[in-house]
């Protein structure tokens, strides 16, 4: 009974945890999802802006909230561990497997079909356009940091 009873309090704290977190994505501009990874990371070349290259790792996931699946498109020079100009992902966003749990705040495509800028927006003033997004991992336990957090290429886009 006991047992019972500190799984459904844990249950109850996780529900609230998500909860405060789709306040603040909403309240950032953004939209909310959280669901489980169904195809493995893959590697989108991009163009160059002022010498760095913009490239995109996607994976596709099933939404917790509509049973949808959606294309999500993660800026690689936001990744903490982005290196300039590489032409691979960055590890922390090859790491994603299929099966993993994530927690995304971003702009919804217009065609309803994926979900992207879920990245820091560099300090601007947030909208549906350009929200305060983010990329995190669900784990049994805990809910990781942000893997698209970097600064370290706002310049590009000021």
């Amino acid at each position: 009974m006991i047992k019972s009873l500190f799984a459904l309090f844990l249950l109850a704290q996780s529900l609230s945890a998500f909860a405060s977190e789709q306040t603040s994505c909403n309240a950032g501009g953004g939209a909310f999802l959280t669901g489980t990874v169904i195809s493995a990371p893959k590697f989108a070349d991009g163009s160059a802006r002022m010498g760095v290259k913009l490239s995109h790792t996607h994976v596709n996931l099933r939404a917790d909230q509509d049973g949808k699946t959606y294309d999500v498109a993660m800026d690689n020079v936001y990744a903490v561990d982005y290196v300039k100009n590489a032409t691979v992902m960055p590890k922390s966003l090859a790491a994603i497997k299929v099966n993993d749990r994530l927690e995304l705040c971003g702009a919804k495509y217009t065609s309803g079909t994926g979900i992207h800028w879920v990245h820091d927006n560099c300090n601007a003033k947030p909208s549906t356009a350009t929200p305060t997004g983010w990329v995190k991992q669900i784990g049994a336990s805990s809910l990781g940091s942000n893997l698209e957090r970097s600064q370290n290429y706002c310049y590009l886009f000021n």
